[in-house]
């Protein structure tokens, strides 16, 4: 009988069973694991096999379909420029050591994010009061312990610039982590949004396994600044992006984004932070 004993096999276990990878735009991947996404990303277009580097590195089970999917849009033993995190929480790095030891290329980080990623920093345990769904109440036991990705892990470039993508660039959005950022294509006006917007209810475990449509700000239980995250959401607003790829949900585009931005920005308070919680008040 197959037993599963830690929250960790769980979350593996439904990413076994769900992941898939689908092309969203001529130069995207997306990467979907269930409860959490990647994606990989081209310098211009997928089709001409242009530089490219992958942006999160999923659950700690994700590396073998990361390296098949690239494989199969660049050939055996491709290999990125550059692995991009958007910061260190366990649905984002959990295959980083691994591939970055395979393709041997550095993986960067925004500076305050950085000592998650080298051992020097763990992150507080997940709130589980936040919110009835079963993914909050079970959040304490998720992996919050940082990594150590040693010499791989490197600080972003200061000026914006994300190294592989010229036409991209990165913007800090803390308020989920102190470090976390989006990344931004401005001739498209393309964000991956990560964990600075959710685009389903993530603290609901049947919203998360059916991707029910649900815009709200950062996962409530691992959100440790309210105030930096609404004004990350203001931020996000401003750019006026007519596409959104969030880690935590589906991507989201057009005049639906704009409405759903506007409502998040108007009302986040209400839409986002939560009743109560061990941060919401701090």
């Amino acid at each position: 009988m197959f037993i599963i004993s830690t929250v960790d096999e769980m979350l593996n276990m439904l990413s076994n069973l769900t992941m898939q990878s689908k092309q969203v735009t001529k130069d995207i991947i997306l990467l979907q694991f269930t409860v959490a996404n990647a994606c990989i990303v081209a310098s211009t277009n997928l089709k001409t096999r242009d530089e490219w580097v992958l942006v999160d590195t999923g659950l700690t089970n994700s590396a073998d379909f990361i390296v098949k999917t690239a494989e199969e849009f660049y050939g055996r033993n491709a290999r990125p420029s550059a692995v991009i995190l958007t910061h260190g929480h366990f649905d984002h790095v959990g295959s980083a050591i691994e591939l970055a030891a395979k393709w041997e290329v550095p993986v960067y980080a925004h500076s305050l994010e950085l000592p998650y990623l080298i051992g020097k920093k763990d992150y507080p345990l997940a709130d589980p009061t936040v919110d009835e769904g079963m993914i909050a109440k079970i959040s304490p036991a998720f992996p919050h312990h940082s990594i150590d990705l040693g010499y791989h892990a490197v600080e972003l470039p200061k000026d914006g610039s994300v190294p592989g993508l010229p036409n991209w660039k990165w913007v800090h959005t803390p308020g989920h982590t102190e470090g976390h950022i989006c990344l931004f294509k401005e001739k498209d006006r393309i964000l991956i949004a990560a964990d600075a917007l959710t685009t389903v209810k993530q603290e609901s475990l049947i919203s998360v396994l059916f991707q029910k449509e649900h815009i709200s700000g950062p996962p409530k239980y691992l959100t440790t600044d309210w105030k930096a995250a609404e004004e990350s959401v203001r931020k996000i607003h401003d750019l006026k992006p007519s596409l959104i790829i969030p880690s935590h949900g589906q991507p989201m585009k057009g005049e639906e984004l704009s409405r759903h931005l506007d409502l998040l920005v108007n009302n986040f308070k209400e839409m986002a932070v939560p009743e109560h919680g061990r941060y919401v008040d701090r």
